[in-house]
């Protein structure tokens, strides 16, 4: 009876957050509405120009949507912590604190000295030398997806490429089994659900027990691997458990689970969207057929454009002041990397897509002692696809005008990405 009293007050609840948030500061953020989640960046763009470090009632924290703002933060990690911990707001809880069950295990969720520890323990598999040694074989898993591409009508570039391919590539670094694999894809999905305020009290379950599952699996893996190494990272962070280093089996579990989650999701829906956005921009689609040495330069301005990770959070470890607003310790912070990545105070005509634009600085992949660990293989693949496609079809094409957008805004992706063809002389 209660339970069901307060899911009929929520509505009604959120709407006076929204409408105090407006009487305040003429503008609100609403991530959780449909059209918000199509398209966040008018949205985006409307809080940067009235209220750039906002307060959201909604969320009991500060949300920052500039360019110099984001980055700052990103950088001080002493003043602007990233583990939940230090949130001491009465109000309701981002939420981008998740793994709460694993946050004294969880890299994500940690600040150096722990941090600094956790990520030495893979940051030599993830080097950029040793990820580009893996160029060879994530242009052969490339090929050999697109060889499976039947249909001469098109083919849903998600299912196709997008999803299979950051798969494939993190589950061989990591060394689990193929037969694994399609069991790992659907645990990633429901496990990534975690960081959205979108989820529903199922998904939350779902992605509970696919956290619990993947730990399982990896705990079971572990004790192989002590038994009979292999040369693969569990092997690697085994031996380093066993030689006395201060990584512990728990930190090994959550470790590998972060790595499976965002190893597979980001770069997917890097894929997803940056393809999406060259279809929708077919000019810049030929500069790259014509000019093929400009996709890496290309892949930093689809970041920049439509970026898979849109938000982050922080949490204010003194008083602080910012812009003219007192920030308190304990409060939160909301930075939302896409309205950055928008900012003309960083980049000129920023709702443009150019592939030749010479400014770069882009927020996508953090700042700091954060900086996303998988950046250089995330590049590598996408780079590696949209080569692919360019070189294998004559032509590319939308075959739907709107294509549908994930019930999700933490995470941005599609749903499904419908891509009409037509087969170049690789076919």
């Amino acid at each position: 009876m209660l339970a069901s009293l307060s899911a009929a007050l929520r509505p009604y609840i959120k709407r006076r957050h929204l409408l105090r948030e407006w009487l305040e500061s003429g503008v609100t953020y609403n991530e959780l509405s449909h059209r918000f989640r199509q398209n966040p960046y008018p949205g985006y763009k409307a809080l940067r120009q009235k209220d750039p470090v906002h307060w959201s009632r909604l969320y009991s924290a500060w949300v920052l949507t500039r360019h110099g703002d984001i980055e700052m933060v990103m950088r001080d990690h002493r003043r602007f912590s990233n583990d939940p911990r230090n949130h001491l707001s009465a109000g309701p809880q981002p939420a981008l604190d998740g793994d709460l069950d694993d946050r004294g295990s969880l890299m994500t969720f940690l600040d150096p000295p722990d941090h600094t520890r956790l990520r030495s323990a893979v940051s030599e598999a993830f080097a950029p030398a040793a990820i580009e040694a893996l160029e060879g074989r994530v242009r052969n898993v490339t090929v050999e997806l697109l060889d499976r591409v039947d249909d001469a009508a098109g083919f849903d570039a998600m299912r196709a490429i997008a999803h299979p391919l950051p798969l494939i590539v993190i589950t061989e670094l990591l060394g689990i089994s193929e037969s694994d694999r399609q069991q790992f894809q659907a645990w990633a999905a429901q496990r990534i659900c975690i960081v959205e305020p979108t989820i529903t009290a199922r998904q939350r379950r779902a992605a509970y027990a696919a956290g619990k599952a993947l730990n399982d699996y990896h705990r079971e893996v572990i004790n192989q691997r002590r038994k009979e190494p292999r040369d693969d990272l569990i092997s690697a962070l085994v031996r380093a458990e066993d030689e006395g280093d201060t990584l512990t089996e728990n930190e090994i579990v959550v470790m590998l689970r972060l790595l499976i989650v965002a190893g597979t999701q980001t770069t997917t829906n890097l894929i997803g969207n940056g393809l999406l956005a060259l279809l929708r921009h077919p000019g810049e689609m030929q500069i790259l057929r014509d000019q093929p040495d400009m996709l890496p330069a290309a892949v930093e301005e689809l970041l920049r454009y439509d970026n898979p990770t849109q938000m982050v959070a922080r949490y204010v470890t003194e008083d602080v002041e910012l812009s003219g607003r007192q920030l308190r310790r304990g409060q939160a912070l909301l930075l939302l990397i896409g309205a950055g990545n928008r900012d003309p105070e960083a980049f000129s005509k920023p709702d443009e897509l150019d592939i030749t634009r010479k400014e770069g600085g882009s927020i996508s992949f953090g700042r700091g002692v954060h900086h996303c660990l998988g950046s250089t293989l995330a590049r590598i693949e996408a780079r590696i696809v949209f080569d692919a496609l360019f070189e294998r079809y004559e032509s590319l094409h939308l075959l739907t005008d709107q294509p549908a957008f994930r019930n999700a805004t933490v995470i941005r992706g599609l749903t499904e990405l419908p891509v009409g063809l037509k087969p170049g002389n690789a076919n």
